[in-house]
């Protein structure tokens, strides 16, 4: 049985949060001198001389529109590197306690463990990269704090099987986090419609991709508005800055041009993998789900990334990581960069 309250440090169910300014008075107002901002504007062209919402309501408003949820269900944070850190912080007694991790995945989870002096666990991926019967009841059986399922994953980019997923949710006695960060070029439902059924479920996105955001590091985390107050109490107080608050409500508001970029990525990412089976040094490129494919080259992957980095093709070498010996990252790119490289493989000697 999930319980968030024993599941948290008990220092932070006691601790007092910050309380800002901004915290203390909500509403309009027009003599504002509470913050000891500077009252006379600010250096450059644009006003920014007051403090952020430090809650971010007008942009969660729109938000909860776009993701169907509830704003007291909606966390946040500089980019989804700070929700799996202050997760982390939540329930993870430095020193003592443990989370568990699925490699191959996404790095920062191993990271943040580190950084809070939190013990990592291990339980790596089948060959094609899925959760094993087994695996399974291995995570429903660990006494770990939380367990970190990247789907669409990275850096392979396949969706994890929603049954497995679903029977962790369902006996894990740890916060689960389901990271979705490539989720807007998958064709499975997200499980945000799944919030109300998992008091455990954690679903992490971000804007840094799909909306084509990442200058602006801002990501989410979607919860229980439990988990979601426990987050709002440990977080800097004004974490995401105003600057970075407008331009996320401005895209929200261009819904037509987002779409129009993830069908333009869906269309190159089909385009790649059907062009690249077909160049010799091409072994195998494995399905994906997000805006990149995973492909493994021959006779040696890193030698290819060496040439093309020569040749001025930035992609990224996963050779080194679990169950992905010989293989590149691709992100897809323009057109005419997804034909650059093309053309710099088929011309590899």
């Amino acid at each position: 049985m999930f319980d968030l309250t024993s599941l948290v440090r008990p220092n932070i169910r006691a601790m007092k949060p910050y309380s800002s300014a901004r915290d203390e008075f909500q509403g309009e107002a027009h003599v504002m001198l509470d913050a000891n901002e500077n009252s006379l504007g600010s250096a450059g062209p644009e006003l920014f001389n007051r403090y952020p919402d430090p809650l971010q309501r007008a942009v969660k408003a729109e938000l909860a529109q776009v993701k169907k949820v509830a704003e007291n269900q909606i966390f946040l944070g500089n980019g989804s590197d700070e929700a799996i850190d202050l997760l982390v912080r939540l329930v993870c007694v430095p020193g003592q306690d443990k989370i568990l991790i699925l490699p191959p995945t996404y790095g920062m989870y191993e990271v943040a463990a580190n950084l809070n002096d939190v013990a990592l666990d291990r339980l790596p991926l089948t060959t094609d990269f899925q959760l094993s019967s087994e695996t399974v009841q291995q995570v429903v059986a660990s006494d770990a704090k939380i367990v970190f399922l990247c789907s669409p994953n990275n850096p392979t980019g396949n969706l994890l099987h929603a049954a497995a997923i679903e029977e962790i949710l369902r006996g894990f006695r740890g916060l689960v986090v389901v990271d979705e960060a490539y989720a807007d070029f998958a064709a499975a439902p997200s499980w945000t419609t799944r919030l109300a059924e998992f008091p455990n479920l954690v679903v992490l996105q971000t804007f840094s991709k799909a909306w084509g955001l990442a200058g602006l590091r801002l990501g989410m985390a979607f919860a229980s508005p439990d988990v979601i107050g426990y987050l709002n109490k440990i977080k800097p107080p004004y974490n995401v800055s105003e600057a970075t608050q407008q331009h996320a409500l401005a895209a929200l508001r261009d819904a037509p041009r987002f779409e129009q970029m993830r069908e333009a990525l869906l269309r190159g990412r089909d385009e790649l993998a059907a062009a690249l089976p077909k160049l010799e040094i091409v072994e195998h490129v494995f399905p994906s789900d997000a805006n990149f494919l995973l492909a493994r080259f021959r006779p040696d992957a890193t030698a290819v990334y060496d040439y093309l980095v020569a040749r001025g093709i930035i992609v990224r070498n996963r050779t080194t990581q679990p169950g992905c010996a010989g293989t590149l990252r691709l992100t897809v790119g323009t057109p005419q960069e997804n034909e650059q490289l093309l053309v710099a493989l088929q011309e590899y000697k």
